[in-house]
């Protein structure tokens, strides 16, 4: 094929500037607050907090840092067991290890694709038998649906161990009309290049303990004493954001609402155009919840469309056209294969189903409508109802 008839790349989920960053990111330069942290890296904290409705937030360099920061501060050490969602990016465990903590890995329920209750509640009643209770649960709002928060906090509550929501994907998300991310004592946000909003790579640390982010600051920023030299008594991290990515992050926040809508506009349409097919069931959106639709996920019913969902990608990327797997369950992974898991029930593995069967779709905000039925043509002429 010559290079002039290569059909243009659809990616999966492209960054999507608003225009109104460039006044922040000159404001910097101008005023030379280009270093980490500035006037920037403080008004996007600020604005972040009021926005979600939590007491305050700290930005660092990924929402990874973030999920460090906060285990961190719930004193998480060497030989503690952390629970964690198991379908979810390798970054939402990564933290543990770096503690050298002991994951332990819960299994996707089918209403949400988050945390199973049910199989927490197993693991919690092990834990009760054993006598060795976790210092956290990790819970993951995939894709940007919230996890069953309810039924979540209210299992830790009653084991007395505290949450760390990861809303990584579910920034502009909703839980009965509250923001996602602030269920737990910590709540963390991501800012790479692929999320609802970006700083080009960034994150952010919500909570409600204003003591406790006070904490975050001075160990992001390298632990430094106050002294009149450098000075520091205890670990500390590179953490912190700079004040020209914040910049970025404050332009990108004003559309947020924007960036929002047009992701549920692309999955609407994927709904409507296939939604004759019946070997496609998109990823459900849990009632009094409000999902941001960051990726459009969907699974494939094998039998009935003749084809498995990684044969469909193979045709989707000869096509030009960009899109995954559903995450691969962390209890498989090579890293984490001596951890302990948690299924949903002794019949139902609900995360390795979702990862056999599940493919995440182009969806930016930035999507053109030809774009998208080129997508959607794609997939209707590889099950044979185009």
């Amino acid at each position: 094929m010559s290079q002039t008839t290569v059909k243009k790349r659809i990616l999966l989920s492209p960054p999507h500037m608003s225009g109104i960053e460039m006044h922040y990111i000159n404001e910097a330069i101008e005023t030379n607050w280009i270093a980490p942290l500035g006037p920037n890296v403080d008004a996007f904290e600020r604005e972040i907090a009021e926005i979600v409705g939590v007491n305050g937030a700290v930005a660092v360099s990924s929402g990874t840092a973030a999920i460090h920061l906060a285990l961190l501060l719930l004193g998480v050490q060497k030989g503690d067991l952390v629970f964690c969602s198991s379908l979810t990016f390798v970054a939402s465990a990564n933290p543990i290890l770096y503690q050298g903590a002991i994951p332990i890995f819960i299994d996707s329920e089918p209403e949400t694709w988050n945390m199973s209750p049910v199989a927490l509640e197993a693991a919690f009643r092990q834990a009760a038998v054993s006598g060795k209770f976790p210092k956290a649960v990790i819970i993951v709002n995939l894709y940007g649906q919230s996890a069953k928060m309810d039924e979540l906090v209210s299992i830790c509550n009653q084991y007395n161990v505290p949450i760390i929501e990861d809303a990584a994907e579910s920034l502009g998300s909703l839980y009965k009309g509250k923001a996602s991310g602030i269920f737990g004592e910590f709540g963390i946000y991501s800012f790479n290049g692929n999320k609802i909003i970006t700083t080009s790579g960034g994150g952010m640390l919500i909570s409600n303990n204003v003591e406790a982010l006070n904490k975050v600051r001075f160990l992001a920023t390298q632990a430094k004493d106050a002294a009149p030299y450098y000075q520091h008594s205890r670990l500390g991290f590179n953490y912190r954001m700079s004040n020209i990515l914040a910049g970025i992050g404050r332009g990108q926040l004003k559309v947020l609402h924007e960036r929002v809508k047009a992701r549920r506009a692309v999955f609407k349409t994927y709904q409507e155009e296939l939604a004759d097919i019946s070997a496609i069931a998109f990823m459900p959106e849990l009632q009094q919840t409000f999902s941001n639709r960051w990726l459009t996920a969907l699974t494939i019913n094998e039998e009935a469309a003749g084809l498995s969902a990684a044969e469909l990608l193979r045709i989707l990327e000869a096509e030009n056209i960009e899109a995954r797997h559903i995450w691969k369950p962390l209890h498989l992974q090579p890293l984490f294969e001596q951890c302990q898991y948690y299924q949903h029930n002794w019949s139902e593995n609900i995360s390795e189903k979702l990862f056999q069967t599940g493919i995440c779709l182009p969806s930016g905000s930035n999507m053109t409508r030809d774009d998208q039925m080129r997508v959607i043509r794609c997939i209707r002429n590889s099950l044979g109802t185009g």
